[in-house]
């Protein structure tokens, strides 16, 4: 398996993504963008696209904070977050920085790419989706599911959209699983919701052992969410 290190800018500030690839498979590859959540790009989402690059795709987990700039905590996670859930313009500018970079590297087909995120980075692939950026579709795990407040309501999706959702999870509650589905009803989306019963927020994480605070991994969820994943690749970019 091919691993590079990736520098790009976003407003001056110095990101590092990680490129994973199968070395031996020939022809431009489908691609895999991954969003990190809310602490950085971590071991979790490095980890996702060598699974994801054992599969066939070239994988990219992106950088929205700076080179090195991990949180260490709920404190400083949500303070490096913030500012771009205040400016979602700011998030969607960035996540487009990465997009180009990826999409530009050699053996990866900018005309098959879907993006995919955890938590804070769910929330940013959707918005990938509401500002069209050029990708094939995207996928939320336990993400943020409210509307930006810069583009205009009922603009058109073209990009597929599956949201993974964890039915008990505190930051989704039902009432915002309903606007979200008639928003993307509203914009002529080609768009799926997957709830899982009894699932709080951040099911993928094998390290969210806190339920009293509404975040816990579930084994039977993560995994019923790999595999919609990889139908929905296998749909969307194979």
């Amino acid at each position: 398996m091919l691993e590079k290190l990736l520098e790009y800018t976003h407003e001056e500030t110095l990101l590092e993504g990680l490129l994973c690839a199968p070395e031996n498979r020939q022809g431009p590859l489908p691609g895999v963008l991954i969003v990190h959540a809310w602490a950085g790009r971590s071991a979790f989402e490095c980890n996702r696209a060598r699974a994801l690059a054992a599969r066939g795709y070239a994988a990219f987990a992106a950088d929205l904070y700076g080179r090195g700039v991990l949180g260490t905590g709920p404190a400083e996670n949500a303070a490096l977050m913030q500012p771009f859930l205040d400016d979602r313009a700011k998030l969607q500018d960035c996540l487009k920085a990465a997009l180009t970079c990826f999409a530009r590297q050699p053996g990866v087909d900018p005309r098959r790419i879907v993006a995919i995120g955890f938590c804070f980075g769910g929330l940013g692939v959707l918005d990938m989706a509401r500002s069209g950026a050029a990708v094939q579709g995207v996928v939320s795990f336990h993400g943020l599911l409210d509307a930006p407040d810069n583009l205009p309501a009922g603009k058109s999706i073209r990009a597929k959209v599956l949201a993974l959702h964890g039915h008990e999870d505190p930051l989704c509650p039902p009432e915002k699983v309903v606007a979200f589905a008639q928003e993307m009803t509203r914009a002529d989306a080609d768009w799926q919701l997957h709830a899982y019963g009894r699932t709080l927020h951040a099911f993928t994480n094998p390290e969210a052992r806190q339920p009293e605070t509404g975040n816990a991994y579930s084994e039977t969820a993560d995994r019923r969410s790999w595999q919609s994943l990889l139908n929905f690749l296998e749909e969307v970019v194979d």
